[in-house]
């Protein structure tokens, strides 16, 4: 049975303080040599999974911007299904634009005086500070085009109200483990995980699915798959979600992922 394996970045693959993966290495090589597919399943652009695809030599499908859009390498299944043709990829779009979102988190800053700060709003040199990454990968990760990722600078009991003003725009929010999100109502990272897990078994017949995050935007994907897991957050606890089946790993980031993926597909 053909295993696939669908794991966030931040917090989970990467150190949600250093960005390092160093950890997961040598789990990596293994699932490589094994032919089990790692499909990122994050908020980062398309940009910034064509960067750690890269630097990890991998070249299975992604998914960008919490499930705005799916990625598949062209020719990566033996047969035809209907895409957006776009680069190297055959894409399949379930997010909102860009321009779209950016529109309105200013009409809801104007109505509500709210200060939120997204990307737009913000240099690479800025976003790099805020994020505590270099500026080349700040760069890579203000080339969004299904989300907007913003700073919402008001007491947490404002959430609700930020949350309902968003829906009422007609767009969907998320809060990852360091920013909010907003995006199109059908950007979904569990929707997205569902249609590429039925690419995978149209190709392979059977399937097992293994899916690792740490936060709140992930617990869509992690309803979408048979093996659902969690590593530790950076306050060195678990997201508090009850699923079926849910494995909570010992350690936080790239630790608990290996932890995770030794479990299941070592």
């Amino acid at each position: 049975m053909r295993q696939v394996l669908f794991t966030d970045l931040d917090g989970t693959l990467l150190d949600l303080h250093d960005y390092s993966y160093d950890a997961a290495l040598p789990a990596l090589e293994s699932l490589k040599k094994r032919n089990i597919p790692v499909v990122f399943c994050t908020a980062k652009t398309l940009a910034e999974n064509e960067y750690y695809q890269k630097e990890m030599g991998i070249e299975d499908p992604f998914i960008v911007e919490n499930g705005g859009a799916i990625f598949i390498p062209d020719n990566y299944f033996s047969f035809e299904f209907e895409c957006k043709k776009k680069g190297n990829y055959c894409v399949i779009e379930l997010g909102a634009s860009y321009g779209e979102l950016r529109e309105a988190l200013k009409e809801i800053r104007k109505e509500t005086g709210f200060k939120i700060t997204g990307f737009g709003d913000m240099t690479a040199e800025e976003v790099a500070e805020d994020a505590n990454f270099s500026v080349e990968k700040a760069k890579l990760a203000k080339e969004k085009e299904y989300n907007e990722s913003f700073i919402f600078d008001e007491p947490k009991e404002k959430d609700a109200i930020l949350f309902a003003k968003i829906k009422e725009k007609g767009f969907s929010v998320t809060h990852g483990g360091r920013y909010y999100n907003i995006h199109g109502k059908n950007a979904d990272k569990g929707k997205s995980v569902k249609i590429l897990i039925g690419l995978f078994k149209k190709e392979y017949g059977a399937v097992k699915t293994i899916g690792v995050g740490d936060s709140k935007n992930d617990i869509s994907m992690l309803k979408a798959v048979e093996h659902p897991a969690l590593v530790k957050n950076k306050k060195g606890a678990w997201l508090d979600i009850s699923l079926p089946n849910l494995y909570k790993a010992k350690g936080e980031g790239p630790e608990g992922w290996v932890e995770v993926v030794e479990k299941f597909l070592l």
